[in-house]
């Protein structure tokens, strides 16, 4: 007598491929952000209390006019020795970085890669539409590398 088999017919698995993961998919959209006139003493104290290394500086109307970042501190505080000046009563404008690289929502993770890749940048503001929306890091497009590696890569 032949066994039988008890498994009914299997469901063809359909896989799923992304098709251009974007910035805005994977960027953070919850940012911390600053404003010049913040003192830098406060700004290092977010940066330990959030866990975070640096972020966005932004005008009363909302318009980004900086970053401010770990870095930025490190190079003042270690000349401020040699001036014997002291630097945590300043504000973020004396510290911040006016000349920012931003990074376009709509691009796709690759190429936001290709551009980590180029610069020394660890984050980028996101825009659209020349309204800071979001942020991503380097971070961020690994992590998403990470959950498509089961997938097809498309560009």
């Amino acid at each position: 007598m032949a066994v039988k088999s008890f498994q009914g017919i299997r469901a063809l698995r359909s896989r799923r491929v992304l098709k251009n993961i974007l910035v805005k998919d994977i960027m953070t959209r919850n940012l911390i952000v600053f404003s010049p006139d913040d003192s830098i003493f406060e700004v290092m104290k977010k940066f330990i209390k959030f866990k975070i290394s640096g972020g966005p500086v932004l005008d009363e109307r909302g318009r980004l006019v900086g970053v401010i970042s770990e870095a930025d501190f490190m190079k003042e505080f270690s000349e401020s020795r040699y001036f014997n000046m002291p630097i945590l009563d300043k504000s973020v404008k004396h510290f911040m970085a006016t000349n920012v690289d931003t990074i376009e929502s709509n691009l796709s993770i690759f190429e936001a890669a290709s551009l980590f890749h180029k610069t020394s940048r660890r984050r980028f503001p996101v825009l659209e539409n020349n309204n800071l929306v979001g942020q991503i890091s380097r971070k961020d497009i690994v992590l998403s590398a990470i959950n498509m590696k089961s997938q097809t890569w498309r560009t």
